[in-house]
């Protein structure tokens, strides 16, 4: 027997159980909690037992379960393959969605960085479109942690006592690069603890005069260790500190997508 064409009645059959599985699939993603068939069916506009034989398929294949109330929900298998290719992929790949958002929701230059000793190095920045003032770090640019509000949200779970943080800080001089910069052990110690009981960090206009911003922690690699800090820079006279706190649920809700891609 001859291989169907594209054009050959059943080659279509074929494409449109294809995309009749993957519908189902989809709308297994948007309900955490389990769909019943007759309610799938409805979904997907499609007889109960097309959608039947659909989820039959996606079982087999791991890609969707059926619990005892006779719900049906994304596998587990489905949820190893889109988080280890989650993983797997690069830092200022796996951040780009969330720093677009945050750029387009605040106008302002947004970054993902990490901690690298005395120092947070930027892995990805994003500027707002062009005409608006934009900041002068680079990917790969160095800034000092202790002033930055990156680099305080990193500290604050690296040195979660004042032993630790008069250990990091040694026998070194913290450099003020503006007269708001923290320059002492204890100094930074208070600060931390504050971090650490809002779960975000503030630089207001201590690392560079006329510039301040917010941070939270990204969760790339770990649920309960940061990788990085994602953090909004704004110029002051044109976004104030406080209005970035103010949006911090909004910010938060955003990262969160990050960490959390398939929900």
């Amino acid at each position: 027997m001859s291989a169907a064409t594209p054009d050959d009645p059943a080659a279509e059959t074929r494409l449109v159980g294809a995309d009749r599985v993957l519908a189902v699939l989809a709308e297994l993603a948007r309900h955490p909690d389990g769909i019943g068939l007759e309610e799938m069916a409805r979904a997907v506009t499609s007889p109960k037992p097309t959608v039947h034989r659909a989820l039959a398929a996606l079982r087999r294949a791991g890609f969707a379960a059926q619990h005892g109330h006779g719900r049906y929900v994304l596998g587990d298998e489905f949820l190893r393959m889109a988080f280890a290719h989650h993983e797997a992929r690069p830092d200022h790949v796996r951040v780009a969605p969330t720093l677009k958002a945050l750029c387009d929701r605040h106008g302002e230059t947004v970054h993902y960085a990490v901690l690298d000793g005395v120092s947070i190095v930027y892995r990805a920045k994003l500027d707002p479109p062009a005409g608006a003032v934009r900041l002068a770090s680079v990917v790969g640019g160095r800034n000092p942690a202790h002033c930055t509000a990156a680099g305080k949200v990193l500290l604050a779970h690296a040195l979660p006592d004042e032993d630790a943080v008069r250990a990091w800080v040694g026998g070194r001089t913290l450099e003020r690069r503006t007269e708001r910069s923290i320059g002492t052990a204890g100094e930074l110690h208070a600060e931390l603890a504050r971090v650490r009981e809002q779960g975000y960090a503030a630089d207001d206009q201590e690392n560079e005069p006329g510039v301040n911003c917010v941070a939270v922690p990204a969760y790339l690699t770990s649920p309960t260790v940061p990788s990085g800090a994602i953090s909004v820079s704004g110029l002051a006279y044109r976004t104030p500190l406080r209005a970035l706190v103010d949006d911090l649920p909004a910010i938060r809700a955003i990262v969160f997508r990050e960490r959390h891609p398939c929900t």
